[in-house]
């Protein structure tokens, strides 16, 4: 197995760069087969047990991946033709070539995955993870959106809530994974709902459907990624425990798909 320098191992892997991997050295916060060391010439590989201020080292396996907090008033698009704010004047220009995991329109805010590995992103935008929001709406809830909630719903026209140059007409949405209602008032609602799809705003076409237009919707999980404290506008790595989620599911969806054939 090939070996690395320890602080190349490090900033290959962690948001740290070699030089402040070569200060954690220093600083006794690495610990290779259970032991402390401040070598900073020392080689190893993944057959080691790296670990980082008490955290596990896992390799990524060739990719990363980042989170985004996505603030409203940018899409996710490499550019736009009318000139408006897109996440990547934002991010970095480091991170120009990652690629989104799905959408979230231009008024919607909350988590968004970007990873350097097609492969990857493609898996995830088809797969069956749960994404949940907190979605306002205008109105209440009604007797009818909550049957539509539980058992799924067929609309032939689901236009209303969707893009105006959008192609998308009929919609089948699946029952809700779950739904919570945090309030329902005739002025306003607010709900936290799971679900498990991500077609072309789906959440805000459903609501359309019945008249109650989304006026907030944020994402604050996918998958077993949360959002967590992080900031509109900030990004993040995955850790250690997001790497090996990512790891089993991608090894699901491989072996689903090898038995399917």
């Amino acid at each position: 197995m090939e070996l690395f320098r320890l602080n190349k191992m490090i900033s290959h892997n962690t948001r740290y760069s070699r030089r402040e991997a070569d200060e954690l050295i220093k600083q006794g916060l690495v610990k290779v087969d259970g032991k402390v060391v401040t070598d900073l010439s020392l080689k190893v590989s993944f057959a080691n047990k790296i670990s980082l201020k008490g955290k596990r080292l896992f390799e990524k396996d060739g990719y990363t991946v980042l989170v985004y907090h996505k603030p409203k008033g940018e899409l996710v698009s490499k550019k736009d033709d009318r000139g408006r704010k897109t996440i990547y004047d934002s991010l970095p220009k480091k991170y120009a070539h990652y690629l989104s995991v799905g959408r979230l329109d231009y008024a919607s805010e909350g988590l968004l995955l970007l990873c350097d590995s097609p492969k990857v992103v493609s898996a995830l935008m088809h797969g069956d993870l749960e994404r949940v929001y907190y979605v306002k709406i205008k109105g209440e809830v009604t007797a009818a959106m909550e049957s539509a909630m539980r058992e799924g719903i067929s609309v032939a026209d689901a236009r209303k809530g969707g893009h105006q140059q959008s192609d998308v007409r009929s919609m089948d949405f699946a029952p809700f994974v779950e739904y919570r209602i945090i309030k329902s008032r005739p002025t306003y609602s607010t709900l936290k709902v799971t679900i498990s799809e991500g077609k072309n705003r789906e959440l805000r076409r459903f609501f359309g459907f019945f008249d109650a237009e989304v006026v907030d919707l944020k994402r604050v999980s996918y998958g077993r990624v949360d959002l967590g404290t992080l900031k509109p506008g900030k990004t993040r790595f995955f850790d250690a425990s997001e790497y090996t989620a990512l790891r089993d599911y991608l090894k699901y969806i491989e072996e689903k798909s090898s038995e399917q054939q």
